[in-house]
This record gives structure tokens, sequence and C-alpha cells, in this order.
């Protein structure tokens, strides 16, 4: 969510250019002098009034809370109308040099999130001596209501200054673990599933299990050298009492107890620990005794954007270094499977490439036009697929648009599947770190979901991982790989 202030527009009492904010020195000033602004309120204001002030009070933020209020809905801040008031003072009158030096405001009405409201200040009284101004203040919304009215004083300005408008940085406000809570809420209710974590060895895998055990999402079954589990949690404080443990001698042999224990129906779901994904993986997909499907295994990050208005899938960024058209179309279909988990009914996927056409020199354009042809003959169903899209054309309406791209996909997808493990990999990777993506990582293809995080995985991707594991598996038992 955006929170980019609104720019002030000029009155007519006192015009500006926008690019410059000039004062005007208390000798100019008369009784009477007036100055305002408008600014029409957006829920992002709220929060990020919240943020700053630390004032949480559910009634400017929980809208169910807020319902059920006197006010029956959200209202702002109080102070977030007084703040309004600052600016006109600290912008237009008297402007840039003003001292604020007392205010008294009266709140008579509520403000709501669309209110339009008109910010003014006019002077009633002059000192001399001092070179102080009193003001009258008020805040009037669109149906011509006074919500908020006072008085100011202030120490005027007695040179002049005129600046150049300082360019404020864009503001992100991001919805916190929400998207989380909703989760887990959702996932709650299907009841605990049964994982072996496997090799959990170190704090974080160990500390994540306990984590999604605490959460209600699993019952975990640590799979491991027994010593080094116990020492582990003694070291860290951490609270193994009652969980069961399957002794290995060695992450291998722990792998291949994790996978033995579904094929035993003990567990309905592998969770990695602190062994590399390859040796995990490798007892996974082993010819005999692994968990092989008729599909090839494939990873899928789940991730949310503030930038985009829809949870979406990449795939594959953690398995396939280099997947062949065959290999495509199962990462396609496993990307599929979960977005119905988590109750996409008609996925978008969209096969991204570096362009929009195809390229007989570029193969994954050729990939894209066979694996959208398959989909047209039934080999691949249960989505929409369109490709080649680059990645701008994938994400957003206005850049298909641009391009004269007409696609049910372009603009809207659900799913972006990549054209190599490496690209998909820095995209994903690229959106958690400096887009603030939420993500939730799991691998799917095998008889059973796997959660796959890496050590450097905040304790909310853990989790919503957990979480998603527990959707595919009670997706499995409906439709079976």
């Amino acid at each position: 969510m955006s929170a980019i202030p609104e720019p002030i527009a000029p009155s007519a009492a006192s015009p500006q250019l926008l690019a410059t904010v000039r004062n005007r020195i208390f000798d100019e000033i008369a009784v009477g002098d007036t100055d305002a602004i408008e600014r029409t309120l957006s829920k992002e204001d709220i929060e990020l009034f919240a943020i700053l002030s630390g004032d949480v009070n559910p009634q400017h933020l929980d809208a169910d809370f807020a319902a059920s209020t006197s006010f029956q809905g959200v209202v702002a801040h109080g102070m977030l109308g007084g703040s309004l008031i600052s600016a006109v003072l600290g912008n237009r009158l008297p402007g840039p040099g003003t001292i604020y030096l007392a205010q008294t405001l009266d709140f008579l009405a509520p403000v709501r999130i669309g209110d339009r409201l008109h910010v003014s200040v006019t002077v009633t009284a002059r000192d001399e001596a001092r070179q102080r101004l009193t003001l009258a203040c008020r805040c009037v919304n669109q149906h011509g209501t006074t919500v908020v009215s006072g008085q100011a004083q202030v120490q005027a300005p007695t040179e002049r200054i005129e600046r150049l408008r300082t360019t404020l940085p864009e503001v992100h406000v991001t919805a916190g673990n929400d998207g989380l809570q909703r989760l887990l809420a959702h996932v709650r209710p299907l009841g605990r599933l049964r994982v072996a974590v496997v090799h959990p060895c170190d704090a974080l895998s160990l500390g994540g299990a306990l984590d999604a055990c605490a959460a209600g999402l699993i019952e975990p079954v640590l799979v491991g050298p027994r010593a080094r589990i116990e020492a582990t949690a003694q070291e860290n404080g951490l609270d193994i009492a009652g969980l069961a443990i399957e002794d290995t001698a060695h992450s291998h042999a722990a792998a291949a107890r994790a996978v033995e224990l579904v094929l035993q129906g003990r567990v309905q779901a592998l969770m990695k620990g602190s062994l590399h994904t390859d040796e995990l993986m490798g007892a996974v997909v082993a010819s005999q005794g692994g968990l092989r499907t008729k599909r090839r295994v494939s990873h899928c990050y789940l991730m949310q954007t503030p930038a985009y208005p829809r949870p979406f899938i990449i795939t594959d960024a953690a398995i396939n270094i280099a997947p062949t058209l065959a290999d495509k179309a199962d990462i396609v279909r496993n990307a599929i499977d979960l977005a119905h988990a988590i109750g996409v009914a008609q996925p978008r996927v969209a096969i991204l490439a570096a362009v929009e056409t195809v390229n007989a020199s570029m193969p994954a354009t050729l990939d894209a036009a066979a694996l959208c042809k398959m989909a047209d003959r039934g080999q691949i169903t249960g989505a929409l697929l369109d490709g080649p899209l680059a990645f701008d054309n994938a994400v957003s309406i206005a850049a298909a648009r641009t391009k004269g791209i007409v696609s049910e996909v372009a603009g809207r997808a659900d799913i972006l599947v990549v054209p190599d493990l490496e690209s998909g990999n820095m995209l994903a990777k690229q959106l958690e770190f400096l887009g603030d993506a939420a993500t939730a990582g799991i691998v799917l293809g095998a008889r059973v979901p796997i959660v796959l995080t890496s050590r450097a995985d905040a304790r909310d991707t853990r989790l919503a991982s957990c979480a998603v594991a527990v959707l595919l598996a009670h997706h499995y038992k409906e439709a079976p790989l």
C-alpha cells in the first residue's frame, strides 16, 4: 500500500509554486489574512500516523471493531487533523521560519476515510512588541461540517525565506503479519499435520519446528542424531519435552529415515532442517524407496508484495536447474495444484521470458509457446496459460496495454513460471529483500508436501510455509498425485 503524500494545492489567498516554499514575514501579515490547504484522508494516512505516533487504538485501525462502536466505522486520530493545521502554519501562513508556541484544539466531529478536509488558519491578533500572531484554525469536511477548531500562537518570521520544496521519500505501508495471521486462522481448523523434521540440529530449524507446533500447525517428529538435537535444544533454551525423536547416525540417515516414515504412513509431510537441500531431495527422489509420483518434483514460492494486489507463485527457483519442456509442464501442473489448494479456482499462469514474442534464438520463448499449446490441447488443465510474457507484461496491465498485448493473463498473473532456477531464484530474492515480499516455500510433486526453507528465512516465512503444507496435505487427500 502506498502512502505518498497528496500534493497540497495552492489556495487563492496565498498562491505558491508547487516547486518552492516561501514565507510571509511579520510586517506583511495583517489581521484577517488567511490561508488554507485541502487534503483527502486515506486509509494509508491513518496507518502511517499510527506508526509514527504509536497510537494503535483499534478504533482507528480495526474495521471490525470500529463497526461495533458509536462511530460505526474507522475514524482518524484527532491529532492527524491537528498535524494538518501545522502544515498550513509551516508551509503557508506565516510559512518557513515560523515557531509554534501554543495550540488549542476542539474535536467536534469524526473524520473518516475519504473525507476531504479544508484546513484553514486566519490571523485574529498581532503582538507588535514580540512579533507574535494568534490564528483561528479550522478543519471543515466536504459536507461543510467543522470537525476540528482551535487557536494557534506562533512566533512569525522576520526574514524572507524562499527555498525549493524538499523532495520527500516515497513511503510504503505494508500489512505486517496480518496476512500470516489470516492464513494461520484459516489453516488451524484443519488440525495439526504430523511432520518429520529432518536433522533439526541448529537453533533456526529446531526453533522453527517448535514455533509451528506452538502455532497449532504441526506435530513434529524430530529425525536426526538424538544427542545433537538434545544438545541444540539445551544450548538455545528450547523445550522439546514430549516430542518424538527418531534417532539416526547422521544427516544422510535422517533423510532416508524421514522418507521411510512417510511410506509407513506415520507422517504426512517433511520439513528441512540443518542438512543440505540436495541431501534431503536425494532421498525423496530415490528410484528405490523414494517418494516419487508421476510428476517431476518442483519448488514454489508463494509470495505477497505491497506492490501487487494479490498473492502469487514463482516457480521453479530451488529444485530444477535447467528444466526441459517436459519438466516445465510438470512445474506448471504443480503450481496449479498449489493455487487450487490456496483457493484460486482458475489461476492465471504467465510463462516468463525476456520478451513477449516467440524467437527461435531464445529457447524460453519456444517453451512458453509450447506450454500454451499443451494447455489448448488439454495436456495442462485447471488454469489459463499465456506466454511468452516479459515480467512487466505479466504483472502490469498498463505495460501489457502499451505493448498491445490482449490477454486474460497479462497484468493479472497468479503464477509466474521462470525459464530456469537462476532467474527464478534471483527474482524471488529480489522481491523478498528489496520488495518487502512475504514468502512461503514448498516443494510439490512428491507424495507429500515438503517444507523447504533457507537459513536466511524469517520466522514468519517458516510459519507460512508450514501453513501451506497443511493446505496441500489436505488437498492431496482429495486429489492424490
